[in-house]
């Protein structure tokens, strides 16, 4: 039931101690305050980390050719490494854990494309088709490249959404016939891209015929792949089986660094999550620190408060008042204090992330601060139990005052 003298009574012992009640309030406030903004910048450093692998597969393996620096079988430094077709498909076919694989062409140099009157210059990539899946390319229309493309070397493209906006306005791109260069292709598809605007400029072909039509012969730049869902340790063994087979097709020191450029992203996501798992601890670690603080000083200012008043409670003791009634007096002055502060702090804590995130939207460093309200709320209950329990010695100190020598205290 709830007690109005006794609440009246813990307002009118706040409103006499002004200064000592804000101190008390502030160091809780602080605690939290402190411990939301600090989770909230551990959450942007995660979305920043995250938002670095949105262009393609977590999971994926890039190759790269490059100039051999290491002599080998009687074979000088410096020869410069050509993949082919072969090489794709001595990957595909025996190196086991390859999930989704594609080689990749590129044609270098922007190209002349036209639709009717309009003409732009965009990049264009030959591909296989599971490029979609390791490049992460969502179609929002009609199809990406297929088998029967590459079989049949048919003409034909998938555009960006940047493409179809400078080319066709309002029109419905599929179907259409563009032209790139001096060659004909009929449009089957429409990607959205999360890796910014330039990855939505770009034309995807069928690599079998890009091959063909601008004299390309068996020659590709690059492949990649996906390991599915093999761990760091078997990703790392699939990447050196790729790059043991390659060294022996090409005939080079397999522990030459500069041969092969190898770009492991789910070796780089792991050494990136790992860090930022040291920076949640972290975190952490001085949130709750702050919030230690927040309670011993809750704790000292009530043990101040019962000294100040000793004699009052030798008072109330001498007319009849409980040591019960005294600790929840003092246990309820130190609830009411910890739960509005700690709320106060959580308010404005969530506010400032809140308003950083509409005043800057894309930071670089910190991308969307975010903080789970849940979490900071749990914290905040966990703060007020422990500000509850911080009063309880101050409490229990004066309900073992005895009346006679409190009233001697000065």
């Amino acid at each position: 039931m709830l007690d109005i003298d006794r609440w009246q009574e813990i307002g009118s012992t706040i409103r006499h101690h002004k200064l000592r009640t804000a101190l008390t309030g502030l160091s809780v406030a602080w605690g939290i305050f402190m411990l939301v903004i600090l989770l909230a910048a551990g959450k942007g450093l995660q979305n920043t980390a995250a938002y670095g692998f949105r262009d393609d597969a977590v999971n994926s393996i890039w190759v790269r050719s490059g100039r051999t620096t290491k002599p080998y079988r009687g074979r000088a430094v410096g020869r410069e490494i050509q993949f082919t077709t072969a090489d794709y498909d001595a990957a595909r076919d025996r190196v086991p854990g390859i999930d989704h694989i594609s080689a990749r062409l590129h044609l270098w140099g922007e190209f002349t494309v036209t639709y009717k009157n309009q003409h732009a210059s965009f990049d264009i990539r030959a591909c296989h088709p599971d490029h979609l899946y390791i490049e992460r390319t969502t179609m929002v229309r009609g199809r990406f490249i297929n088998q029967r493309d590459l079989d049949e070397r048919r003409k034909v493209a998938v555009i960006g959404t940047k493409v179809v906006d400078q080319l066709f306005g309002d029109e419905d791109p599929i179907g259409k016939i563009i032209t790139i260069g001096s060659i004909n292709y009929k449009v089957v598809g429409i990607y959205e891209d999360e890796g910014g605007e330039g990855e939505l400029r770009k034309i995807y072909l069928p690599i079998t015929t890009a091959q063909m039509a601008y004299g390309g012969g068996d020659r590709i730049d690059m492949f990649m792949f996906t390991v599915g869902d093999a761990p760091v340790d078997e990703a790392k063994r699939i990447e050196q089986s790729v790059r043991r087979q390659l060294a022996r097709r090409h005939a080079f020191d397999p522990d030459d660094p500069r041969a092969l450029w190898i770009r492991n992203n789910l070796e780089n996501y792991e050494k990136i999550t790992s860090v930022l798992h040291k920076i949640d601890l972290f975190v952490w670690l001085i949130g709750i620190g702050t919030i230690l603080a927040g309670i011993v000083g809750v704790s000292n200012i009530m043990l101040i408060s019962v000294k100040e008043r000793t004699k009052e409670f030798g008072v109330r003791k001498a007319v009849g008042a409980t040591p019960g009634s005294i600790v929840t007096l003092v246990v309820q002055e130190a609830l009411l204090l910890t739960s509005v502060s700690g709320y106060f702090g959580l308010v404005a804590g969530v506010g400032l992330v809140e308003a950083i995130n509409a005043a800057i939207p894309d930071m670089t460093a910190f991308r969307h601060p975010d903080v789970d309200v849940g979490v900071a709320a749990a914290a905040t209950a966990i703060l007020v139990v422990a500000g509850v329990l911080a009063g309880i010695f101050p409490a229990w100190r004066a309900a073992r005052i005895r009346p006679v020598v409190a009233l001697r205290d000065e």
